[in-house]
């Protein structure tokens, strides 16, 4: 992230609900054998609540890598691993593709394999197993749930805030909770709140249009840069600076306004829809540290 892209102020973006929701999680957790946590592929840390992950401390629990269909592949496999050695079950998929569900039921049911095996020695036939799933705004829990359930019992848009409470579905052996997406209180560093507005888990106004699109060009000139070149017709060394890729972008594609100026606004409104409709190709935006 460019040192130029600082915080004009504290991002705040937690409706009431989502109060509620943490709430709700810990009256519940004791109710669920296990956690499935939705993350983005492309932005594991940034979408990985800490106020959750306080929550879940002594429950199993499952990560799931959703939207892996627009994650850098390789970079998806070091965060496989990478979760996969704080003790947890991660798995990778896309949770519109059929048959995404039966992936994670399978690592579910690795991962609860003690507590199945009891349950088989008590004679507990027929017992369901119970799963919270829970994630931040717009990280596609619906659409997953509907994948595993094989129809639309969960509601789901591509925007933060549609579930707002939690709604149980049962599945075959499963029973799900499906809880609100959640964020925590404040983001304290630019590079997560822009990657949250990238996604749509926040809305662009909290920052504004310029400086989503700044920061993604800065990350994006960092780690790939050749597409980006390609992408936009630039020529190398990139800048490191988001604002004057931003600049150098809107002039390649001729968004100029009176005076020969660029129109910023204009430009980043078109990076961003370009981004989030897979036209960089398959971009990851963070890596693991180890």
């Amino acid at each position: 992230m460019s040192e130029d892209l600082v915080l004009p102020r504290n991002i705040h973006w937690f409706p009431g609900h989502m109060m509620r929701t943490l709430r709700s999680i810990e009256k519940n957790l004791p109710k669920v054998d296990a956690v499935v946590q939705l993350l983005d592929a492309r932005i594991p840390r940034s979408s990985l609540n800490p106020d959750l992950q306080r929550s879940y401390t002594h429950k199993t629990r499952l990560y799931v890598l959703n939207k892996a269909d627009l994650a850098d592949e390789a970079v998806t496999a070091d965060w496989l691993r990478y979760f996969r050695t704080e003790e947890a079950g991660c798995v990778a998929i896309n949770s519109k593709q059929k048959g995404a569900a039966a992936q994670v039921k399978r690592a579910v049911e690795t991962a609860l394999a003690e507590l199945l095996e009891r349950r088989q020695q008590k004679g507990m036939v027929g017992a369901q197993t119970r799963l919270m799933i829970t994630g931040i705004p717009n990280v596609g829990k619906s659409t997953f749930i509907n994948n595993w359930a094989g129809t639309n019992k969960a509601k789901a848009a591509d925007k933060p805030g549609v579930t707002r409470g939690e709604q149980w579905i049962t599945t075959g052996d499963f029973e799900l909770m499906d809880m609100p997406g959640v964020l925590w209180k404040k983001f304290d560093d630019m590079e997560t709140a822009v990657n949250l507005a990238l996604i749509g888990s926040i809305p662009d106004r909290l920052l504004n249009t310029e400086e989503i699109a700044a920061g993604l060009l800065a990350q994006l000139a960092n780690g790939y840069a050749p597409r980006l070149c390609q992408r936009f017709k630039l020529q190398g060394p990139l800048p490191q600076d988001g604002w004057e890729l931003l600049e150098a972008v809107g002039k390649r594609r001729g968004m100029l306004i009176s005076g020969g100026e660029i129109d910023l606004e204009r430009a980043s409104i078109m990076v961003l829809d370009e981004f989030r409709g897979g036209l960089f190709g398959r971009i990851s935006l963070e890596k693991p540290d180890r």
